[in-house]
């Protein structure tokens, strides 16, 4: 798994190096996972060592399987490398004309244009990779109660499509955002 992709910086940010997730995150993420909004927001929560594990341990297996692309998203800076967001890429099956992208942030880095980035990289990579088995679109869902998602979506280029009904595990009705491959 050598796939690196950047985000450039921006006056007020350092740029973005997103690559697969590694063993050696296992901290940064129970980290990330401790701060309550992220808790209230994620079907899958990694609050253990064990959940950590198992969290990496699926990262690699999609890898693997050519159909879900976890990365890890980290900004750089002159002493290490700190963990800001996760993006994930799923549901890519040859043939499929849409896949889905997910994205979390971490506490520290909201409001910092880091998600929109993140999320416009995976998603240049993900046309160029799949464009040839027929990706056409990557669709972006979130809960209507969340506005910062929906400005997530708007800054990365996807376009608002509907209003989905709340379905489980949903508890709530969701937004339906789609960025066309260019």
């Amino acid at each position: 798994m050598s796939i690196v992709l950047h985000a450039p910086p921006t006056p007020s940010a350092p740029g973005l190096l997103l690559r697969p997730w590694r063993d050696g995150d296992a901290d940064a993420l129970l980290a990330a996972y401790r701060d309550p909004l992220l808790l209230s927001w994620t079907q899958n929560p990694v609050t253990t060592p064990a959940e950590a594990r198992a969290f990496l341990r699926r990262s690699r297996q999609g890898w693997a399987a050519d159909s879900r692309f976890s990365f890890a998203v980290l900004e750089a800076t002159p002493e290490r490398e700190r963990l800001v967001a996760h993006v994930l890429l799923k549901e890519v099956t040859p043939g499929r004309p849409y896949a889905e992208v997910g994205y979390w942030t971490a506490a520290p880095a909201r409001g910092r244009g880091v998600a929109p980035r993140a999320v416009d990289a995976v998603s240049e990579w993900a046309f160029a990779r799949f464009a040839a088995g027929g990706l056409t679109g990557i669709e972006l869902l979130h809960q209507v109660d969340n506005p910062a998602s929906c400005r997530v979506a708007e800054k990365s280029g996807y376009v608002f499509q509907e209003v989905l009904p709340a379905r489980p595990p949903f508890p709530r009705d969701g937004h339906r955002h789609v960025r066309a491959r260019p």
